[in-house]
C-alpha cells in the first residue's frame, strides 16, 4: 500500500483534526527539518513516530512511503559520500575518489531529512480526506484572491497533484511487470544497462499519465465541474482540540530552536 498521496480513512485524534492545522503543521515541519540541527531532526523523528501511532498507521507502509524513491535517496548518498572534502576515512581511498567523514555525516543527514519531509507530507495526506484537505487549502490561500489568484483553482490542483502520485507509482509498477514479462531486466547487468532499462519506462509512462489525466478531466466535466468559489458540505471550524494540537505542535517544533538561541546567547 502507498502511503504518499493515498487517503486511509480512520477515526483517530490525528484524523479528526482541522485540516488546517495539520497543513500548517506540515509546514511547520518542514521548517523545522530544513533549518535544524542532529538533535532537533531525532527530536522531530520521535515526534512524527508518536503521531504515527496515534493515527493508527501501519509501520510497513510507513517504510513502504519511501520505496518509489530508494534509488535516489541512494545516488543522493553516495554523491555525498564521494564528493565531499574532508578527512579520509582510513583506507577508503582511490586516486582522486575517498570517502571522508565529512561525506558520510552529510549525506546521512541529507536522507534523514528527505525522509522525514516525505514522511511528514505521508501524514498529512494518509489522514485527510481530499474534499478537506481541498476545503483547507481553499480557506489558507483565499486571501491571495485578492490580487487576482484564484485560491479554489489552487487548492483542487495541489490536492490532485497530491492524489496523483500513488498512481503515478502504480504505473511504473504496471509498466516494469509489462516490460519484465516481456524479458526486461531491471535487476541484472551493470549499473549502466540498468539505467538504460529504466529509462525504457519514461516514454510509456508518460502516455500512460496523460491518459489518466484526460480520463480525470471528462470525469470532472461530466459531474459537472466548473471554476470559481463553492459552498462546502462541511464548513471547517476550529476546536479546542485543534487550538491544542497546534499549540503543541510549535512548542514541540520550536524547542530545538529556543535551546539553540540559549545557548549562543548564554
Amino acid at each position: 500500500m502507498e502511503l504518499v498521496g493515498q487517503y486511509l480513512p480512520g477515526n483517530s485524534l490525528v484524523h479528526r483534526l482541522d485540516p488546517r492545522v495539520k497543513i500548517a503543521g506540515t509546514v511547520l515541519f518542514s521548517i523545522a527539518i530544513l533549518r535544524g540541527t542532529v538533535a532537533a531532526w531525532a527530536e522531530n523523528t520521535v515526534f512524527l513516530a508518536v503521531l504515527f501511532a496515534g493515527a493508527g498507521l501501519p509501520v510497513r507502509s510507513v517504510a513502504h512511503a519511501l520505496r518509489p524513491i530508494r534509488f535516489f535517496l541512494l545516488f543522493l548518498f553516495l554523491i555525498h559520500l564521494f564528493l565531499t572534502p574532508g578527512e579520509t576515512i582510513g583506507p577508503f581511498s582511490w586516486g582522486i575518489v575517498s570517502i571522508t567523514y565529512a561525506g558520510l555525516f552529510t549525506g546521512g543527514t541529507v536522507v534523514w531529512q528527505i525522509c522525514l519531509l516525505l514522511w511528514s507530507a505521508a501524514l498529512l495526506t494518509a489522514t485527510t480526506s481530499p474534499d478537506e484537505l481541498t476545503a483547507a487549502l481553499d480557506r489558507l490561500l483565499r486571501p491571495l484572491a485578492k490580487v487576482g489568484i484564484p485560491s479554489q483553482d489552487l487548492a483542487t490542483m495541489v490536492s490532485i497533484a497530491l492524489r496523483f502520485f500513488p498512481v503515478f507509482v502504480e504505473e511504473i509498477e504496471k509498466i516494469k511487470e509489462a516490460q519484465e514479462a516481456r524479458g526486461a531486466d531491471f535487476k541484472g547487468g551493470t549499473p549502466l544497462k540498468r539505467a538504460r532499462v529504466s529509462a525504457g519506462i519514461l516514454v510509456p509512462l508518460l502516455f500512460s499519465i496523460k491518459r489518466r489525466a484526460e480520463d480525470l478531466a471528462v470525469a470532472m466535466e461530466a459531474r459537472g465541474y466548473c471554476r470559481g468559489p463553492r459552498s462546502s458540505l462541511k464548513e471547517l471550524r476550529m476546536t479546542p482540540a485543534d487550538f491544542a494540537a497546534l499549540g503543541i505542535t510549535v512548542l514541540v517544533l520550536g524547542v530545538p530552536f529556543l535551546a539553540k538561541m540559549y545557548h549562543l546567547h548564554g
